[in-house]
């Protein structure tokens, strides 16, 4: 019976040496147990999708709706300009950084008590100063979201996200705008704020940032985040961040608790920083397609994939880069140059123009073509000596 045990560890063993993608492979198919109704893992370089629960679904996403306002007042605002608050803006029902009327606050300010402190007054004096009115803000403000940053399941009645039930997004396009405003320097530097000591003229405090792992930093690595909630909503939420050479964007929407929409991201985040990394194509790298055509990459081209994956490249007819994973997956897709002559082409017979992990893949391929029948062989012959041990008990 012990020589019967001892083959079987034996032969678990020797296939963990020769097998190791049949335990990596399982990463491919995990499902996260997330209570959020809706989820979204994005890389913020390359823009890749890493995991997704629902995130084309719209829901209500109550004040992660600052996040669109503050980045259109960033680029569409003189951030130095005086701010003279309405008595609409005073007057607006929830959370507020106590505007008065008759008040005058810099831009910049603004937007800095709309993100910290989820100022509802903050969203309504910004929208009127950009536009004159809350209901012409909201014209601009939509199509900025649809021609500047491309979402396409978003409209919002409202700069602060309270519930109205037209006042709809996803996890995929917050990830989406998300993903676009942290490009902006003045907004990341805002969106990671944890205190801001607040000089208003009938309040005067340090405003506290509402998202838990911002304030507290409370996981390795936080860049920034924004929270909310309204009944109708549940409690939503948007967090970046960045570990070595990996950038993170998780929204959770709908959670039934503010406890749950944390656990959801520390979850996703922590898959995502487990299991993945971010890679680059460099500008003006040269590429030559199967008739001998010569493209160049005109910028970085990041993509993501799984840690320590070996990936593939190939140009299309139509002159596109596409990066490809072990399993063929498209990671990335990127239109590129392609050179007017081939006066070049002589030049780049000297050199390999194909992916920097050409040679490896290669040797690996061979590596396998080797290994694999020589573990069948082995795996048979292990399997015949546990079959007679089996036969002589």
């Amino acid at each position: 019976m012990k020589k019967n045990i001892y083959s079987s560890i034996f032969l678990i063993t020797l296939c963990f040496f020769l097998f190791p993608n049949m335990i990596s492979a399982s990463n491919e198919n995990v499902e996260l147990q997330l209570n959020s109704e809706a989820a979204i893992l994005i890389d913020a370089q390359s823009g890749q999708v890493i995991y997704e629960k629902n995130s084309k679904v719209k829901l209500s996403p109550a004040s992660i709706t600052k996040i669109a306002t503050a980045i259109y007042a960033i680029e569409n605002g003189n951030l130095d300009d005086l701010v003279t608050v309405s008595e609409n803006a005073r007057n607006v029902d929830g959370t507020v950084v106590y505007l008065e009327v008759g008040e005058q606050v810099p831009l910049l300010k603004l937007v800095q008590g709309l993100l910290i402190n989820s100022g509802n007054d903050a969203g309504v004096a910004i929208a009127e100063h950009l536009s004159g009115s809350v209901d012409e803000f909201i014209i601009d403000f939509n199509q900025y979201l649809q021609e500047q940053i491309g979402v396409e399941n978003t409209y919002f009645t409202n700069p602060h996200g309270l519930y109205d039930p037209e006042h709809l997004t996803t996890a995929e396009d917050m990830a989406k705008i998300t993903q676009y405003a942290i490009d902006n320097e003045i907004f990341r530097d805002i969106f990671k704020t944890k205190e801001l000591p607040w000089d208003g003229e009938t309040w005067d405090t340090t405003l506290v940032n509402h998202h838990v792992m911002v304030r507290d930093e409370s996981y390795e690595g936080i860049t920034g985040g924004k929270n909310g909630f309204v009944t109708e909503s549940g409690f939503t939420l948007v967090t970046t961040a960045e570990r070595e050479n990996l950038s993170l964007i998780a929204v959770t929407l709908k959670s039934k608790s503010d406890d749950q929409t944390y656990a959801d991201t520390s979850a996703l985040l922590d898959y995502g920083f487990q299991h993945f990394e971010t890679d680059k194509i460099i500008t003006n790298e040269q590429f030559k397609d199967n008739q001998g055509n010569i493209f160049v990459t005109n910028q970085d081209i990041a993509f993501t994939k799984k840690i320590g994956e070996s990936v593939e490249t190939e140009i299309s007819p139509s002159g596109e880069l596409v990066i490809e994973g072990e399993d063929g997956r498209a990671l990335q897709r990127q239109n590129l140059v392609k050179l007017k002559s081939k006066e070049n082409d002589e030049q780049m017979k000297s050199k390999v123009v194909a992916s920097p992990i050409a040679g490896d893949e290669m040797k690996a391929e061979t590596h396998l073509r080797f290994i694999v029948p020589l573990a069948l062989v082995i795996t048979f012959f292990i399997s015949g000596i546990f079959f007679i041990h089996v036969r002589r008990i």
